[in-house]
């Protein structure tokens, strides 16, 4: 009975694992959608608006950071602009997406993202 009881605390450590990870995707999870529906109730700028358009309804961006890709046609240049409370992503001259800085991490300082 002793050869067992290795194999059965494994299990139950696997098992543990796998329920923490569970519950993380689910919390991640609700932490996505609370996000997705917050933008969507903001006036941010939208997929396919011009820089132009872009800087003439929401002013200038608190910065314009180093551009990303360029490097062929499928890695188009990707410029970021960051404003109080978002940052804009364009494709080359057209916003693919608007992102708001939020205080879980990711996207607070993205200035040093390489």
């Amino acid at each position: 009975m002793l050869k067992f009881k290795p194999f059965v605390s494994t299990i139950a450590i696997a098992a543990a694992l796998a329920s923490a990870a569970a519950f993380q995707t689910a919390h991640a999870d609700s932490l996505l959608m609370k996000r997705v529906q917050q933008e969507q109730g903001m006036d941010l700028p939208k997929k396919g608006m011009s820089m132009a358009d872009v800087e003439r309804r929401y002013g200038a961006p608190v910065s314009k950071l180093d551009p990303r890709g360029g490097g062929s046609k499928q890695q188009p240049v990707i410029n970021r602009w960051e404003y109080p409370g978002y940052i804009v992503y364009f494709e080359r001259s057209h916003v693919v997406h608007t992102v708001l800085n939020t205080p879980a991490g990711n996207n607070t300082n993205p200035g040093q993202t390489r």
